[in-house]
């Protein structure tokens, strides 16, 4: 018999930057510990199932939950942005209930490498300390999290670690396979590839029109501007409405992609220019260089611990700006590529630090 847990997060949802956390806990979870049986609360239970070759139960039946948490022998809450109200209130009430839960069948609860907050409201904070007090573990994936939870009132102890998907080893990636993504799409590494990776914003946006003056800017220098969709239908959406403004030659991948495809095909890049979070990430992973444009704190908070500078919030985009950023970065690239492999290098052994604790917890150890 094995060990059973039982993880809950943003999953089967379409969102390429959540299910690469969920596929970096599994490898690392898997790696660290041996006969672990693994179900995971999903939107979309058999895709879950059949893409990570674990069991799966719907998020949204409580009841399939409830049976699913006594069964287990750990919860694991995470990773990514979980316990945040900016999307709502509901989101926060959604996982701090099933922690509760986890508690009201006395099973363990570990924070995953969470990145906590913004939680804007008091009750949000409050519940988010209340809650936190009762966890047997907890990890987030960087320092400001911390500083987060400390603001709500956790005084506990909490270990900082690093984003799951920091965990994912040159050997889970193979280069070909992106290769053989752009190759479908035209795409010949004669000249400098750079991928772009936006994501809708409410409001005013201004930014749009800038991030296409650069696209175009870059084009004319010889460049191959790739956009690279990480939520669809959202993401592909705007990276059409984008590009129906540029004048210059450019690609969309609009095909549907897998985790590893995804990374896979980032690695094959000179250079991301990138708003979703684990788009950057993707790219510091596989060495190439993350040009971030800052829509949320998490962005610039991942991109000051890997020591790479930001193109600023997307009000403060300027097209040619951005453009001059975007060649100074590849002008460098070589410097870049070994900077970050280093910081890498360090995150990545943090990160497999957080499943260590995971199986020292099933085993009676913390």
């Amino acid at each position: 018999m094995g060990y059973k847990i039982v993880i809950s997060g943003y999953y089967g949802f379409g969102n390429l930057g959540d299910e690469a956390v969920l596929y970096s806990m599994l490898q690392a979870l898997r790696r660290e510990i041996p006969r672990l049986e693994i179900t995971v609360l999903s939107n979309d239970p058999p895709a879950t199932s059949r893409e990570y070759g674990v069991a799966a139960v719907n998020r949204w039946n409580m009841r399939q939950v409830a049976g699913t948490l006594r069964c287990g022998e750990l919860l694991l809450s995470g990773g990514g942005s979980l316990l945040q109200d900016v999307t709502g209130m509901k989101s926060l009430v959604y996982y701090l209930g099933v922690i509760w839960m986890a508690r009201l069948f006395r099973r363990p609860v570990m924070y995953y490498a969470q990145g906590i907050g913004p939680v804007n409201t008091a009750i949000g904070r409050q519940l988010v300390c209340v809650t936190t007090r009762g966890a047997r573990a907890v990890t987030v994936r960087d320092g400001e999290s911390l500083k987060d939870l400390r603001f709500m009132g956790v005084r506990r102890p909490v270990e900082v670690t690093a984003d799951p998907v920091l965990g994912l080893r040159p050997g889970d990636i193979n280069l070909a396979v992106g290769a053989g993504i752009l190759a479908r799409h035209g795409i010949i590494p004669d000249s400098p590839v750079v991928g772009v990776s936006v994501r809708p914003l409410p409001g005013l946006a201004t930014w749009e029109k800038e991030l296409v003056r650069a696209c175009d800017e870059l084009a004319r220098a010889g460049l191959k501007v790739v956009f690279i969709p990480m939520h669809t239908p959202a993401d592909l959406t705007l990276s059409r409405e984008l590009a129906v403004f540029m004048r210059e030659p450019h690609v969309i991948i609009s095909e549907k992609l897998n985790v590893s495809e995804v990374i896979s095909l980032v690695g094959n890049l000179d250079l991301l220019i990138g708003m979703r979070l684990h788009a950057l990430i993707f790219a510091a992973v596989t060495g190439v260089p993350p040009l971030g444009i800052v829509y949320d704190p998490k962005v610039e908070r991942f991109l000051d611990r890997i020591g790479v500078p930001h193109a600023g919030q997307p009000r403060e985009i300027q097209g040619d700006a951005l453009a001059r950023m975007a060649q100074s970065f590849l002008a460098s690239q070589k410097e870049l590529r070994e900077k970050i492999s280093r910081r890498v290098h360090e995150l990545r052994d943090t990160a497999e630090q957080t499943a260590q604790m995971a199986h020292r917890i099933l085993r009676g150890q913390a």
